[in-house]
């Protein structure tokens, strides 16, 4: 019974020791949090955190991964079994992503990785190909798509991925940078659904059923 709690509190540790990460980046951003910061923020020792995560950067890429990139995997691997309406799916997809960056407090990572990107290049480079690149290649198979079936105007996909994104790097900037000005809280939700709805009378033909 005992190396049964060892063995579920030993699971345990990363992730809340990428929680005490996700507060201390915030907090201090990538460049002044240091190792031993999170791990004090995790209530383990220095030395433990090293078994979970080889480094600070070992430290955010997981973070990102965990946040976003595990979600961008998922949504990918359903297309191929949807066989609604693209228009639909386009929907779903953005309303799902809208409301993580409407509410996720890992909104923090983009902006780090803005700030840091000229004296940590390599975060910039991992946050390109496993995070935007992967995320557009899921929208322009969505728009692809809708191409062929017709529903969708023959505009170029990869700058239709691009409009898909765009307000919600909006909301995640806004709510990590701007938001503590606001006299009150903006209407993220509404954002995102006028977003769609301005989006999908842009691309569709009329065609879709």
């Amino acid at each position: 019974m005992k190396e049964q709690r060892w063995l579920r509190r030993k699971d345990e540790r990363a992730p809340e020791i990428l929680d005490a990460a996700l507060a201390c980046f915030s907090d201090k951003g990538f460049a002044a949090c240091r190792m031993e910061d999170i791990a004090k923020r995790a209530g383990i020792s220095k030395g433990t955190i090293y078994l979970y995560f080889q480094s600070k950067e070992a430290v955010f890429k997981a973070l990102a991964r965990r946040a976003i990139g595990e979600r961008i995997a998922a949504i990918a691997g359903q297309l191929d079994a949807y066989d609604g309406g693209t228009a639909e799916l386009l929907r779903q997809v953005l309303t799902m992503v809208g409301s993580i960056a409407s509410v996720s407090d890992a909104v923090v990572l983009p902006r780090l990785v803005l700030a840091e990107a000229g004296n940590f290049p390599e975060l910039a480079e991992f946050w390109r190909k496993e995070i935007i690149d992967r995320g557009l290649g899921v929208f322009e198979m969505i728009i692809r798509g809708g191409q062929a079936r017709g529903e969708f105007r023959p505009v170029p996909p990869e700058h239709a991925a691009r409009l898909c994104v765009a307000p919600l790097l909006v909301i995640m900037m806004w709510r990590s940078v701007f938001a503590r000005f606001d006299s009150q809280p903006y209407d993220y939700q509404g954002l995102v659904e006028t977003h769609i709805e301005t989006l999908l009378r842009g691309l569709s033909t009329g065609a879709a059923p």
